[in-house]
């Protein structure tokens, strides 16, 4: 969104990758453990998706091989009890650690997290290891502190590749993806630039391989899954490349995954009007003030009549946009209706940087 662009860019690119995109999973999430949804201060904080974990894939772990019906020796139904009492007792940790983070209490959810990382290392359960380690580099990611969850993304890739995992895997590309997103907001230029980029072109070539593969092999929905998630990583890489001052590349990354949204989700999806209103932005830093207004109008017209959750931003990137070219009375009308929308809201940093705008409106409209 065009707010982002003037604050913080470290912090506008974390909020920019785990906002959207919801669907893009590549794998089923062990529905026991994450039933719960997540919502609250936290989550809003650092992105705008209300989720969790918006991003990396669930493992489908403490998956049990099928019962052969031969009878097993005491000594291991014993050992088979014990592990499912392990089993029922992380995935119990893990359910108290989200609902945790429902109501805003980050250091409760880490120490659960902390007691299932030490139940799973103590039953040898590797993949819970890996899910629990993805689970705790989310929370670090969401909370800010991004040298713990460079760490924790590093392990959380380290169990995935040692267990045999290929490095073009989509749960692969969306960790690549946090850590490049890490990397940006620590102004670790070269090491963001490449982490995109891998993002990107790997997602590509693997999508060109896969046009010829039969449904029976590959289910149009996990193409699909792998074509949001490569609209997530373009989204993310324009989104670095605005705030690196280049905004012509940005335009063309928001174009590509602009096409992604609209021939998956539809053209009236929130994501593509969300994906409208960011190729806007590119536009107006390019000074081409008379096409920015045309996709944000359209943004805007649209997001009004689907009642779009993030209508105000929509709408104030719009008057951004009129402000540009002058149009001074049309983007102060603008500006007190994404303020009554951020107010409904409660989005207190949309309503600063609102408030500030107007104020800023009224100065250039008093010189004038």
């Amino acid at each position: 969104m065009f707010r982002l662009l003037s604050t913080r860019p470290g912090r506008g690119l974390l909020r920019a990758v785990g906002r959207r995109w919801r669907g893009c999973s590549a794998a089923r999430p062990f529905p026991e453990a994450a039933a719960l949804p997540v919502r609250g201060r936290v989550a809003r904080a650092r992105g705008r998706d209300p989720g969790l974990l918006p991003l990396l894939a669930a493992l489908a772990w403490f998956s049990r091989p099928a019962a052969t019906g031969e009878e097993r020796p005491a000594e291991g139904e014993d050992a088979e009890d014990a592990a499912d009492a392990a089993e029922a007792e992380i995935i119990l940790l893990l359910k108290r650690a989200k609902l945790s983070i429902m109501k805003d209490e980050p250091e409760e959810a880490e120490q659960f997290l902390h007691d299932a990382l030490r139940l799973a290392y103590q039953s040898d359960n590797k993949k819970a290891i890996t899910y629990t380690y993805d689970l705790m580099a989310n929370l670090a990611f969401i909370r800010g502190q991004l040298e713990n969850a460079e760490k924790l993304f590093k392990a959380t890739m380290s169990y995935l590749l040692g267990g045999g995992m290929q490095q073009e895997d989509n749960a692969i590309i969306e960790i690549s993806l946090k850590l490049a997103s890490i990397y940006a907001a620590q102004n670790r230029q070269e090491f963001a630039l490449a982490g995109y980029e891998f993002c990107v072109l790997t997602l590509e070539k693997k999508i060109e391989r896969e046009k010829e593969v039969t449904e029976d092999i590959l289910s149009v929905e996990e193409k699909n899954n792998t074509h949001l998630l490569l609209g997530m990583c373009l989204d993310a890489y324009a989104r670095y490349l605005l705030f690196s001052k280049q905004p012509s590349q940005a335009q063309k990354m928001y174009e590509k995954a602009l096409k992604i949204s609209e021939e998956i989700l539809g053209e009236r999806h929130p994501q593509t009007i969300v994906l409208l209103s960011d190729l806007a932005t590119t536009l107006d830093a390019q000074g081409r003030f008379d096409e920015a207004c045309a996709y944000v109008q359209k943004a805007s017209d649209m997001a009004r009549q689907i009642e779009h959750p993030e209508l105000h931003m929509v709408l104030s990137n719009l008057a951004a946009i009129l402000m540009h070219r002058e149009r001074y009375a049309q983007a102060k009308e603008i500006y007190r209706e994404a303020l009554r929308q951020a107010e409904l809201k409660q989005d207190e940093a949309s309503i600063q940087h609102i408030r500030e705008e107007l104020d800023e409106l009224s100065r250039k409209s008093t010189s004038t």
